[in-house]
């Protein structure tokens, strides 16, 4: 990463960085049910879990002057339909990119990378 988006503006120019589009992706992929976190599949070739402080590296971007382009590697949790999951990503995502930005995202791909069992809840201890 490291390429921005320039927009010109009458009162100056803004510009906004692939980070920042990878953040925006990353934030509103987390949010959507099913998805139990991001993967770096993109930066070291390993499917790890990252936490949420690290929401950017799952995500590809490629900025073009009024578009992006995005990539996407997820980790999902066991039992979900991971088509629907991923269906809601890529909405959500394209929704807050264009929303935030004004950039015209083209496409948002996703990868599903690893699959979490869901933590099981212990039975609480009955109270004396």
């Amino acid at each position: 990463m490291g390429e921005e988006q320039k927009i010109e503006q009458p009162m100056g120019n803004i510009k906004i960085s692939e980070e920042v589009v990878a953040i925006i992706s990353g934030i509103a992929a987390s949010e959507v049910s099913g998805v139990a976190g991001m993967s770096n599949t993109f930066a070291s070739g390993i499917a790890e879990l990252l936490g949420k402080k690290s929401l950017a590296k799952g995500v590809r971007v490629e900025l073009e002057e009024t578009t992006t382009s995005i990539g996407i590697s997820l980790v999902v949790e066991y039992g979900c339909k991971i088509p629907d999951v991923a269906w809601e990503v890529q909405e959500k995502v394209k929704k807050a990119v264009e929303t935030m930005t004004g950039l015209e995202v083209l496409e948002v791909n996703i990868f599903i990378d690893g699959l979490i069992m869901p933590k099981e809840e212990k039975p609480s201890e009955p109270e004396e």
